[in-house]
């Protein structure tokens, strides 16, 4: 009797996610409970059909599994001493994903705590990025596992969470697709928090038509899909500080795709209010992210910051004098950005920039070290300048895949404010589409 599909395509998941490309992918690959999950859901199979049958899920290891220890990537929260206990449920968007059919292979790593867009980390090793075999290159972060194990064809679904790009970076580094919705759009329950005005639970994936598939699951509401035409859209390009020190790879990848939209979209304008450098001035000296975060681990950094990654207790022991009135303000002065951003983008259905002004820099130039510090939180800053303007803004985005030919990935960030989710996911469809055609 022929093996059934999902059996194989099972099977040749493990086989990837054992590899040596997925190396310090996993912090847990849990092969017998893929299995089970997989029989029980054949069991049913006969009775109805799921949206995800068959589709695997590397589940970042902020997320709930019942029966098993949230660790957040965290050397802190695998110690005892913290007493913290295995989960008494899956997280939400385990339970809708597992309830749509879909198999989750086990725990991915991630930057400690959510706090980093470069994906390393002291504690449970780094995933490569693939998209380089002769040079090692970070992931991405921090939903560095979860990027991986898509990008090799571990997973069919990295599930993650977004603060400041942590989809969308990997998902640019690695050559992938990553979707962050509207961040009410996806429940968060059962997910460990790292800023609670910014995070965001979504997904990463092999293609834009997939992500519709897992966010109509994560979001429980259907994606009202269109075939209209690029040049039925209003497309802004983003100019100015989205565009400032881009490394060459960036910069001809960008170039090609506007020449290539400009026959398919020739109404796009350039757009550039001046208010997204206004970021900056509002979250100085402290960040929104930085102050929630310091807020939620000062107890456990006054107790165990021996145990977290120094870059990590460094970033947020930053905001440790925030009172409560510079909070207040903080968060007052976002909404009145979030106003006079809607107000600047509203002649737009989408706004298009690099989700990163540079490719994956090579592991080596920021490993852990005290010695590389300065190159890490450069990177870093880079890194999370161009998707964290979305979290801010309380957006939707999603980056896909726009490089040339031979070079390394680039990604293409398509993007507008709260409740646009559906626009942004259709303008990428026929995207893709015309950059599948241009590259065939």
């Amino acid at each position: 009797m022929r093996e059934h599909p999902h059996r194989q395509h099972l099977d040749q998941c493990i086989e990837v996610a054992k590899s040596p490309a997925c190396e310090d992918v996993f912090v847990l690959l849990d092969e017998d409970d893929a299995r089970l999950q997989l029989e029980r859901r054949l069991g049913r199979q006969q009775v109805e059909q799921r949206a995800l049958d068959g589709w695997t899920v590397a589940v970042k290891d902020l997320f709930d599994i019942a029966g098993q220890i949230t660790t957040a990537g965290s050397r802190a929260f695998a110690d005892p001493r913290l007493g913290r206990q295995p989960a008494a449920q899956d997280a939400t968007a385990v339970q809708r994903l597992k309830h749509s059919g879909a198999i989750a292979l086990g725990r991915a790593n991630m930057t400690e705590f959510a706090y980093s867009g470069v994906g390393i980390n002291p504690h449970c090793g780094t995933p490569i990025n693939p998209c380089d075999t002769l040079t090692p290159r970070i992931p991405g972060g921090s939903s560095s596992g979860s990027a991986v194990a898509v990008a090799t064809g571990a997973a069919d679904i990295g599930l993650g969470t977004d603060t400041g790009g942590s989809l969308r970076i990997p998902a640019a580094l690695c050559g992938i697709v990553g979707f962050k919705s509207t961040a009410s759009a996806v429940p968060q329950e059962g997910c460990f928090p790292l800023s609670a005005a910014l995070d965001t639970v979504g997904a990463m994936t092999r293609s834009v038509d997939n992500a519709i598939a897992v966010h109509q699951v994560l979001s429980a509401r259907a994606v009202g899909v269109s075939d209209a035409p690029l040049s039925s859209y209003a497309l802004g390009w983003a100019e100015g500080l989205m565009l400032e020190n881009m490394d060459a790879q960036v910069s001809q990848a960008w170039d090609a795709l506007r020449r290539l939209l400009q026959k398919h979209a020739p109404q796009a304008a350039a757009w550039d209010p001046g208010l997204l450098r206004q970021i900056s001035d509002i979250q100085t000296p402290y960040s929104l992210v930085g102050t929630q975060a310091y807020q939620l681990h000062s107890e456990w950094l006054k107790q165990h910051s021996d145990l977290y990654d120094p870059r990590v207790a460094r970033r947020m022991m930053m905001h440790s004098e925030v009172t409560p009135s510079q909070d207040a303000a903080l968060q007052q002065a976002r909404q009145g950005w979030i106003k006079d951003m809607g107000a600047a983008m509203q002649r737009f259905d989408v706004l298009l920039s690099p989700t990163t002004p540079i490719v994956a820099p090579a592991f080596q130039e920021l490993a852990p070290g005290a010695e590389r510090d300065e190159a890490f939180f450069k990177a870093n800053s880079l890194l999370l300048r161009n998707t964290s303007t979305v979290n801010f803004l309380n957006g939707c985005a999603i980056s896909i895949p726009c490089q040339l030919p031979g070079q390394l990935p680039v990604g293409l960030m398509i993007w507008h404010g709260a409740g646009r989710d559906d626009v942004v996911l259709n303008v990428a469809r026929q995207i893709e589409k015309l950059l599948k055609q241009e590259h065939q």
